[in-house]
């Protein structure tokens, strides 16, 4: 059930089936914006995490739109809010299980834990993480301890794109066991009002972009534009795996 662009296997089913999935098996699961996905040419621990992922669900609707007009075999948008909402919506089905949160700063942390908590969630101070800031090592040895004495079922890494799939990564092939490991980023923090508001519809219509654009220009708006490249990059490659870029220096 999936379908190959630049090299890495996009799911194409729906979101409940990304939830049954992992639910059922674990895995780690990534959600690759266009921003992040022009970097993989330059970032191969990146495009690693990507390609060796068990779920990664289509969250850019540019790229979407692109592969709909070049290729016959389409695919349907799973943005990472619509994952985070079916979670929200059917949470019932997942109160029994251990959620363990791993988050950019104590007040991500703080906020997320009260937010799930309200929403019927069991979940202790024990049962959070600040990540400290990565300096290109993503292997933290004192994350993977904490996961690995209290045993999860379900591990969301809640930092920025392009960090949390190799953190993803490092705890998926270092652990003795297999959660469902969901590098959401900022996903959860658009229900929690620490990102801009997005309501459902917007993201539908695929102008999510424009929403954090309008929220914060200086940060967003050059983001978004480096996205464009990737209409380069799917044309000339396709379904196939990205050359790397030579460092010469």
């Amino acid at each position: 059930m999936t379908i190959k662009i630049l090299g890495i296997e996009f799911f194409k089913g729906k979101v409940n089936q990304v939830f049954e999935q992992l639910k059922t098996h674990g895995g780690l699961l990534t959600v690759p914006a266009a921003p992040a996905l022009v970097t993989i040419t330059k970032d191969q621990d990146y495009y690693d995490a990507l390609l060796e992922s068990d779920l990664v669900i289509p969250d850019s609707g540019y790229m979407v739109l692109i592969w709909n007009i070049i290729s016959k075999y389409r695919i349907n948008k799973i943005s990472g809010l619509e994952f985070i909402n079916y979670f929200i919506d059917h949470i019932d089905a997942f109160k029994q299980d251990k959620f363990f949160l791993v988050n950019p700063s104590d007040l991500d942390s703080q906020i997320n834990r009260t937010f799930l908590s309200e929403k019927g969630l069991n979940i202790s101070e024990n049962d959070v993480y600040t990540a400290p800031f990565y300096k290109g090592n993503v292997n933290d040895t004192v994350l993977l301890a904490q996961i690995e004495q209290q045993k999860p079922k379900w591990v969301f890494i809640n930092i920025g794109g392009g960090t949390q799939e190799k953190l993803g990564l490092f705890l998926k092939k270092n652990l003795s066991y297999k959660p469902a490991i969901l590098c959401t980023g900022a996903a959860l923090a658009f229900k929690t009002g620490r990102q801009v508001n997005m309501p459902t519809w917007v993201d539908y219509i695929y102008m999510g972009w424009l929403s954090r654009c309008i929220s914060n220009p200086k940060v967003f708006v050059p983001r978004y534009l480096s996205g464009f490249k990737l209409l380069g990059m799917i044309l000339v490659n396709k379904s196939n795996k990205v050359a790397p870029i030579e460092n010469n220096s």
